[in-house]
């Protein structure tokens, strides 16, 4: 068990990614007062006054792969103590290798700057359907994998330490407010996957485990962030589309069973102290609006 003192004290901390996780993380951490700045990066102009309005100071980064023309910005917004990296692939929307040149040149500025310590937000879309239990070491390259993209990321910001403290967390499908399961397959008909296990994770329990992880220290180290409960998809989305009066979907025995994976949390459970607010996805909170 790490020192239960919090490391946050005074701390300067950018979050490149502020978006729908990385928003709500930085206003936890201006609302409690338990950072002396948090920097956040968009790539959305309409964005910054709200920043503003809520104490975070905004920048307008975009990463195309590199930050060309926003030199400026870049040393400002990479003079921090601690960097979370909340920038998940476009999927389809870039040609391959683009994700790892964006990574590249945030790893080339990390170098450059004061930053300690980083926080990498990795998926559990990176690990195949291996139709068992799965655990951090099940993927350590990219050849393991089922995101090689994602793992060629990590192993380049893993490549900082051990003058860098960087700590991976491979997050399960985020979910909460608007972001509701049965949103998603409402209608649908005769799905084959209704048995399958979810890897969710929820919004206020994805904020709250990094600030945690920000109070108890860094680890060079992976982990699988996830609910300890995982009911199959059939019950979720019935549940959740009944929740909104949605057409819910139906379901059929397929002829062969799905491949799945349910993944392991127990090694953050054992490194960090933590107590989910939302241990089951059947109990999450949603909302139609985004709220924080």
């Amino acid at each position: 068990m790490l020192d239960r003192e919090s490391k946050l004290k005074k701390k300067n901390i950018s979050i490149l990614g502020c978006g729908w996780l990385g928003f709500p993380l930085a206003q936890r951490l201006q609302r409690d007062h338990i950072t002396s700045e948090t920097k956040g990066s968009t790539t959305s102009p309409d964005k910054l006054e709200s920043f503003e309005k809520h104490g975070i100071k905004g920048y307008l980064l975009d990463l195309t792969p590199g930050f060309s023309d926003d030199a400026a910005l870049v040393p400002s917004f990479f003079d921090s103590d601690s960097l979370i990296v909340s920038l998940p692939p476009r999927q389809g929307k870039n040609e391959p290798g683009f994700y790892v040149k964006q990574i590249q040149s945030v790893v080339a500025e990390i170098r450059k700057s004061p930053i300690k310590e980083v926080i990498f937000i990795s998926s559990t879309g990176i690990y195949p359907e291996l139709n068992r239990i799965v655990t951090e070491e099940d993927v350590n390259v990219p050849e393991q994998s089922a995101s090689s993209e994602m793992v060629t990321a990590e192993n380049l910001l893993q490549s900082l330490s051990p003058e860098i403290t960087v700590t991976i967390l491979r997050l399960g499908g985020l979910m909460g407010y608007n972001r509701i399961p049965g949103k998603y397959v409402k209608g649908q008909k005769n799905m084959i996957t209704g048995a399958i296990p979810v890897n969710y994770i929820h919004r206020d329990d994805a904020v709250r485990i990094i600030i945690g992880i920000l109070e108890q220290g860094l680890v060079n180290e992976t982990f699988n962030i996830v609910s300890p409960i995982h009911p199959v998809r059939r019950d979720i989305y019935i549940d959740s589309c009944s929740r909104f009066g949605w057409e819910a979907p139906t379901f059929t025995e397929p002829e062969v069973s799905p491949d799945f994976k349910v993944i392991s949390g127990e090694k953050f459970s054992s490194t960090y102290s933590y107590h989910f607010i939302f241990p089951d996805p059947m109990q999450f909170y949603y909302s139609l609006e985004n709220e924080m």
